[in-house]
């Protein structure tokens, strides 16, 4: 299992990018977010703390 970086939950399924983790769940909420949706900046800050990680 690993956690979550966008619900912070344990799961099994979803998809490892660099070292960090998105589940299944948020992942397919993610894609089908509309930009003018209210948590589409939510996902983005969220997006963004792999990036900060990773080239730290």
């Amino acid at each position: 299992m690993s956690t979550c970086i966008v619900c912070g939950q344990p799961k099994e399924q979803g998809i490892h990018i660099v070292n960090e983790f998105i589940c299944l769940d948020c992942e397919t909420e993610m894609v089908q977010t509309k930009v003018e949706d209210e948590k589409y900046p939510f996902f983005v800050h969220r997006l963004r703390q792999i990036a900060v990680r990773y080239h730290v």
